[in-house]
């Protein structure tokens, strides 16, 4: 920690940026916007909370995301001892040596008790990838309100619900519009992960958190059982999360008996080759209708967070997929409805219709127009730069008052 706090203090020559986030999701969005920072300026000293994506983008990583990241009320409390040394640590830092800006991405409930510390310390905050406010607890508009400078968002409906109340905000565009998929040779793709055209394939994205994945693993490799009873052919593959290791994924699915490819670092590629994904809810979802393959998602948290949920969240779909798109366009199957049997049935019902699923698939290509242009790294990073000058300039200003 001291070590840390004299290696910035010594590193007058550019500006610092403390960049804080909680979700693999957030790792890899945040790894392309330190990029772009650095583009534009080079000097930049980039710190804080992160994954192995930021620090292979250049960032100094604080405190490890794979400490942090939960999902649902009731689960944040296996990993309060983490959250608050990591939220101390923080505190400390801006403090004792306050960063030019303060760039939060997405997890809110910890993002905005930083934001609180910095906004006493006068640092200008952007918040990158808002929190799903509009879904639920929507009074948390207020505190953003009151603690945020600015909100990059990327979905063009948050534009309009927070300049509804008085926010700074901008439409960025969605960063996985960002991503560069080289072109794919499906044959040459099989080829490589040993498995045919001539048998369905059926992708499984359990999640990228380890509650996420012991909850929803069983219950894919469950269903994959059964739907392999239907069709004896059918394939399955698996991409492993970062973080994870292939062995202890494996262990888990072979109690059920269950053949599984399993890779690593070829989303793109599996999601290619798939006919259809059972897919965790989350930015999988979206990344699975980019690239218009059919899916059933699934979600499954504690019993106390579901119905606090049910009480809390104002949207009636959980997907993204589903939520941009404004209708339901593939299945959700949400808690005790996530069960083997019902997966298994959905799936085979799916795969038996090829109609549907080319209907399906013909709807996920629409969202892409939905989520506006590339470039949104490259557009947050121009604001960060404007808040730095902006800064500046203010400080100038005040030391010729």
């Amino acid at each position: 920690m001291g070590e840390l706090q004299s290696s910035r203090a010594g590193q007058s020559r550019g500006k610092k940026v403390l960049l804080v986030t909680g979700e693999a999701s957030g790792d890899v969005h945040g790894s392309c916007l330190v990029r772009s920072l650095k583009q534009l300026d080079p000097s930049l000293h980039i710190y804080g909370i992160g994954g192995d994506e930021l620090h292979k983008a250049g960032m100094e990583i604080l405190f490890h995301i794979q400490e942090l990241s939960v999902v649902g009320i009731v689960e944040v409390w296996a990993r309060l001892p983490q959250i608050i040394k990591a939220f101390r640590l923080l505190k400390q830092e801006i403090v004792n040596a306050p960063p030019d800006l303060l760039v939060l991405i997405d997890y809110p409930d910890f993002n905005l008790r930083i934001a609180a510390v910095a906004k006493k310390q006068g640092v200008p905050v952007l918040y990158y990838i808002s929190p799903q406010i509009w879904a639920w607890r929507q009074k948390r508009v207020k505190k953003i309100a009151r603690l945020v400078d600015q909100m990059a968002v990327v979905f063009p409906f948050e534009k309009t619900f927070y300049e509804q109340y008085g926010v700074p905000v901008q439409f960025v565009g969605h960063p996985l519009l960002d991503r560069e998929v080289p072109p794919l040779d499906k044959q040459a793709i099989l080829k490589q992960f040993a498995m045919n055209n001539q048998h369905p394939i059926v992708g499984l994205l359990p999640g990228s958190r380890k509650a996420e994945i012991d909850r929803l693993l069983p219950v894919m490799a469950q269903a994959a059982v059964l739907i392999q009873k239907e069709f004896s052919g059918a394939q399955f593959i698996m991409p492993i999360a970062a973080g994870f290791r292939e062995a202890d994924i494996r262990k888990q699915i072979e109690r059920f008996g269950l053949r599984v490819t399993m890779v690593a670092h070829h989303l793109t590629e599996v999601l290619h080759i798939c006919d259809l994904v059972l897919v965790a809810s989350g930015t999988a979802t979206l990344e699975t209708a980019l690239m218009g393959k059919p899916m059933i998602i699934m979600y499954r948290i504690s019993l106390l967070t579901y119905l606090v949920g049910r009480l809390l969240i104002k949207v009636p779909h959980i997907g993204l997929a589903n939520i941009v798109a404004g209708k339901q366009i593939v299945p959700e199957l949400i808690q005790g409805a996530a069960s083997p049997q019902r997966v298994s049935r959905e799936a085979i019902s799916l795969l038996k219709d090829p109609q549907r699923m080319m209907a399906m698939t013909q709807e996920l290509g629409r969202l892409k127009e939905l989520l506006g242009s590339a470039g949104a790294s490259a557009r947050v990073a121009l604001i960060a730069r404007n808040m730095l000058n902006n800064r500046d300039e203010r400080s100038a200003l005040g030391h010729i008052l």
